[in-house]
């Protein structure tokens, strides 16, 4: 894995600050506990629109540049379309790389 961005993910889950699962994710969102959301290129329509209303009304910066496979490969688990980093620090990272790598 080159990506940077996707290297950090690896990291956020060894400090145990991210949130899996669309309903972790949407509940964590309303909590303000969510500092940023990825959410897969290739999710569902539903997932996707449920996902980035609730990201858009809540002002929570929203990743959608991976798909499923990326997003599972840097986590270490299977089949992950929506996750939330909890931690600020390291949600102004992921924004940072997000915009370097632009």
């Amino acid at each position: 894995m080159n990506d940077r961005l996707l290297n950090m993910l690896g990291l956020i889950v060894k400090a145990n600050k991210l949130v899996n699962g669309e309903e972790r994710t949407l509940e964590a969102t309303r909590n303000n506990n969510a500092k940023v959301i990825f959410l897969a290129s290739d999710a569902g329509r539903s997932t996707a629109k449920r996902v980035s209303d609730k990201a858009r009304y809540y002002n929570v910066p929203l990743i959608d540049k991976y798909n499923k496979n990326e997003l599972s490969a840097a986590t270490g688990s299977e089949n992950r379309v929506v996750l939330a980093v909890t931690d600020k620090g390291f949600a102004n990272k992921c924004i940072d790389l997000l915009e370097k790598g632009k």
